[in-house]
């Protein structure tokens, strides 16, 4: 499974309506923002320039961006992901993994080396650039912003950048590197329809260099973000009191999910309150068996005792999990 969210391959070899899958497969709320009505205006016109400066305002309010960075908004960070490489100077990037597969295959695609680090201490003495997810997907291994800063630092000598993922980082307080961003060579990407349940809306930020974040700008080009967007992710994320009360739940359920998986045989080995990581000797017939009762969850080709699980949504969801991972 390259990604989660798409039952097409599920439902093609195990059967069933999509309706008829509890699909754990990603890491993205199952109790979104609600939607207000929109304007007729978010549907019918072309997204404005006063649209797209009060979402900006918007996120770097949420999102706590110094006054010195600069910010750009993509319809969702997949975009951002496959334009980077684009725009970066020539030189081998360090990829920490194992994560997010669409980093190497973006670098590599636009022709850039790729090497495979575990951890930013092994950064090599030849990369030019550094990519790393923060929390990690599908681990969640949270690195502390001060280390940021001396890689950043060695990456502005060698002419590079420091590539910071923050997908899952709303659920993590302080734990976001944007304090650095606008003096270092640190471009952060922030995803919206994770953590407020609203994936299909695409929608992301770079926050970086303000020259770097205009060059993002030009090359999106104008409409980079439908009128809907502009209008749902100002509100959502000016939105405070739902964020907090939303981060309580996600770690409660969290709690239960494990409660689960660990009664299941699972050993729960990482993950964030979006997703949670087990790992069972048997996690492949597991994987299989849940498919059978049309419950899809995410599994790697490199690790073949490794599942990962997204949050259940209500109590009968998690008693259907329970009972299809039951002997």
């Amino acid at each position: 499974m390259k990604h989660g969210g798409d039952l097409t391959q599920a439902m093609a070899e195990f059967g069933g309506e999509a309706d008829q899958w509890l699909d754990l497969s990603t890491g993205i709320n199952p109790w979104p923002w609600p939607i207000r009505k929109l304007p007729d205006r978010a549907w019918q016109c072309l997204p404005s320039r006063a649209d797209e400066q009060a979402l900006l305002a918007a996120a770097r309010a949420a999102y706590r961006v110094p006054e010195g960075a600069g910010i750009a908004a993509a319809s969702g960070t997949q975009a951002l992901i496959q334009l980077l490489p684009r725009l970066a100077a020539d030189g081998t990037v360090a990829i920490v993994g194992p994560t997010y597969h669409e980093h190497s295959a973006a670098w590599s695609d636009a022709g850039h080396p790729i090497a495979a680090i575990g951890d930013l201490a092994e950064l090599p003495a030849h990369a030019t650039h550094a990519v790393i997810v923060n929390p990690n997907n599908p681990d969640g291994r949270i690195v502390e912003p001060h280390r940021f800063i001396e890689v950043a630092t060695i990456l502005q000598r060698r002419g590079g950048w420091l590539i910071i993922d923050e997908a899952f980082a709303d659920v993590e307080a302080g734990i976001s590197a944007v304090a650095s961003c606008g003096r270092l060579p640190i471009i952060i990407l922030r995803s919206f329809g994770k953590f407020y349940g609203l994936a299909g809306i695409r929608l992301g930020f770079a926050i970086t260099m303000p020259d770097l974040a205009n060059r993002i700008r030009a090359m999106l080009g104008p409409w980079a973000v439908s009128g809907p967007a502009l209008t749902i992710g100002a509100a959502a994320l000016a939105d405070a009191p739902w964020a907090m009360q939303t981060r309580v739940r996600l770690a409660a359920q969290a709690i239960k999910l494990d409660g689960v998986l660990i009664e299941a045989g699972f050993a729960v080995v990482g993950g964030t309150s979006l997703y949670r990581l087990a790992r069972h000797r048997d996690a492949a017939a597991l994987h299989r068996k849940l498919a059978q009762r049309h419950i899809w969850c995410r599994r790697f080709d490199w690790a073949r005792d490794l599942l990962r699980f997204g949050l259940p949504d209500d109590a009968e969801a998690l008693s259907r999990l329970a009972a299809a991972l039951a002997p």
